[in-house]
């Protein structure tokens, strides 16, 4: 084991926060981590981490070595990157945390074609909607349906993320249909758990926006979850157009109010700013960009279908 492989455990020791941790995120024995940071202890002739039998801090020389191998790694990155000239090449391991509906409803057929285009490289997939520490957990790549606040990571956006507030029609048959944002107060309403409030924010065609409260009839933390209830007929619920825009189609969902507009947000692929960005994973965030854009395949059938919804009432 040479220095260089020794630095590598030692940095991911650190930003892991443990040896355990560590070595679950190498694919390897606790005792082997242990052995290599004595290892690079005994090379370098000082204590690089201070250990109790609950947690490991960094000595004051482990702190500046810790800051000068991120330099050094992140050269070698570099230079193995600039010497591998053609993308049919790439190898080695992505980790890549996607949101839980978003990923089983897209991501198979994208990451079945990113394989097929590079063989080479094994694929790591953790869903949840729940956001993740990307430097502990040794994410490379996450992508977040969000409005992002962590300075921490870099980013770059792959494609918006649209809603629509539904119900299935004979929901609506039986409780009537909202004309206004203020009639949304006599509704049931299912609500996403992981919005910050339970309110919505609808925008006239003039431009005002209406902060609709409520009170939620049903909660979940998934949307897949509450569409499946929407079709059941438990009430409104705000959907992405990712989710909803198949059953709308089918007639399974009714678009409430479409006459307002809401809030959007956007998909973004974040990695930690403390790393060269590896080719792999920047091959990875171009080829997501370029397959869903500005205008993803799911807005266009659901704008086509409401088009012919309303040419078919004129």
């Amino acid at each position: 084991m040479g220095q260089l492989e020794e630095m590598q455990v030692f940095v991911r020791v650190v930003e892991a926060g443990s040896i355990s941790r560590a070595a679950e995120q190498l694919g390897v024995a606790k005792s082997v981590v242990s052995r290599r940071l004595s290892a690079l202890e005994q090379r370098v002739g000082s204590n690089l981490m201070q250990r109790t039998t609950r947690s490991l801090s960094l000595s004051d020389s482990g702190q500046q070595f810790y800051q000068r191998s991120l330099v050094i790694l992140d050269e070698i990155a570099q230079l193995n990157q600039e010497a591998s000239c053609q993308e049919h090449t790439l190898s080695g391991s992505l980790h890549i945390a996607v949101p839980l509906s978003f990923g089983l409803a897209h991501l198979n057929s994208a990451f079945d074609t990113f394989m097929q285009l590079h063989p080479g490289v094994k694929l790591k997939i953790s869903l949840a909607d729940s956001q993740h520490d990307l430097v502990a957990e040794g994410i490379d790549i996450a992508l977040r349906i969000a409005e992002l606040k962590d300075s921490s990571l870099k980013a770059r956006k792959i494609t918006p993320i649209n809603f629509v507030l539904v119900a299935a029609p004979h929901y609506l048959n039986k409780h009537g249909r909202p004309k206004h944002a203020q009639d949304l107060a006599e509704h049931q309403i299912l609500h996403y758990n992981h919005r910050p409030a339970p309110s919505w924010q609808l925008i006239d065609q003039q431009g005002k926006q209406h902060n609709v409260h409520y009170q939620p009839h049903i909660s979940a933390n998934n949307g897949d979850f509450l569409g499946d209830l929407a079709i059941a007929g438990h009430g409104i619920a705000l959907a992405p157009n990712f989710i909803a825009w198949q059953a709308i189609a089918k007639g399974e969902l009714e678009v409430v109010l479409p006459h307002y507009s809401l809030p959007s947000l956007f998909a973004w692929a974040v990695y930690p700013n403390t790393r060269h960005l590896p080719q792999r994973s920047r091959v990875m965030i171009d080829f997501l960009s370029e397959r869903f854009g500005l205008n993803p395949y799911w807005d266009q059938a659901l704008n086509q279908h409401l088009a012919s919804l309303n040419d078919a009432k004129q």
